[in-house]
């Protein structure tokens, strides 16, 4: 039964994707491996093992022939730390990217309030009021946030964004400024770092490996702005969606603490480790 469970129904010929309880106690069933079972013990045999055939995760297995060296250096920088030095005082670390395709949806009805016993009541249906890409860099060390808005991204609106962070001080005059970025066309590659090097003799551009984006912080901040701004999305028109992001980009930098960054060199050195030994048992 178990090995049944642990298999995967296509390789059964099965037209599903995966089994249930009920699927498995059928398949036992015909194979006559018992004449009768109660799916309360298929389940209670499966969870002494862990076994829960019903359930997946999505996961990208690590693509990037330099993803430790890569990872490292990001998160040495978290760290304070490049190539083996501590970094200066007057070295920044910025993380970067873009939040694509925000939409702006006006409700059909106005939303309510809560109230007592009653929940926040948003309308199901909306209109389509157009859509924005926001663009933000966060000072990693010192919680601040710069941003703009635009109506796509790419390459010019994302320069945009350098050079609304790196005309003002601290970082103008800065000995070093590090961008960490992930692969986005927008700043991808060595032609990307020649690019801002140019405009920015002191920007130094660091890229994450592919398929990384849990390595770069400002992840975690579009994540707060998903769950704090954007949901529910209750916008009438672009020019009110842009008004309250960067609304809430001052709120955060005025009210904000960096970070508690505590993932380590050595904790990724021991994280591929894990990854490499699984995919050697699998």
């Amino acid at each position: 039964m178990k090995s049944i469970a642990c298999e995967l129904p296509a390789q059964l010929d099965l037209p599903f994707s995966r089994f249930s309880i009920h699927e498995i106690r059928q398949r036992v069933i015909e194979k006559r491996t018992v004449d009768s079972i109660g799916a309360t013990t298929i389940w209670e045999w499966l969870h002494e093992d862990g076994i829960r055939p019903w359930t997946h995760r999505p996961w990208i297995f690590r693509r990037d022939a330099h993803f430790e060296q890569k990872a490292s250096r990001v998160v040495d920088l978290y760290a304070r730390m490049w190539e083996g030095k501590a970094l200066g005082e007057n070295d920044f670390v910025i993380s970067a990217d873009e939040k694509t395709s925000i939409q702006a949806r006006r409700r059909i009805h106005d939303r309510t309030p809560p109230a007592q016993h009653r929940t926040s009541l948003v309308e199901h249906g909306y209109q389509r009021a157009g859509a924005l890409a926001y663009l933000a860099a966060l000072d990693v060390h010192q919680a601040k946030v710069f941003g703009i808005c635009d109506p796509t991204n790419g390459a010019k609106p994302f320069q945009r964004l350098v050079d609304n962070v790196m005309a003002r001080e601290p970082y103008r005059s800065a000995n070093r400024v590090f961008w960490i970025v992930d692969n986005g066309t927008s700043h991808r590659g060595v032609a990307a770092c020649e690019r801002l090097r140019n405009v920015w003799p002191n920007l130094i551009l660091v890229h994450t490996p592919v398929h990384a984006s849990w390595l770069n912080q400002i992840e975690i901040y579009f994540s707060i702005v998903q769950r704090k701004v954007l949901t529910p999305n209750d916008f009438a028109s672009t020019e009110r969606l842009e008004a309250t992001i960067l609304a809430f980009q001052k709120r955060y930098s005025a009210v904000s603490t960096p970070f508690a960054w505590r993932f380590t060199r050595d904790d990724l050195h021991r994280l591929l480790g894990k990854v490499a030994a699984a995919r050697l048992a699998a």
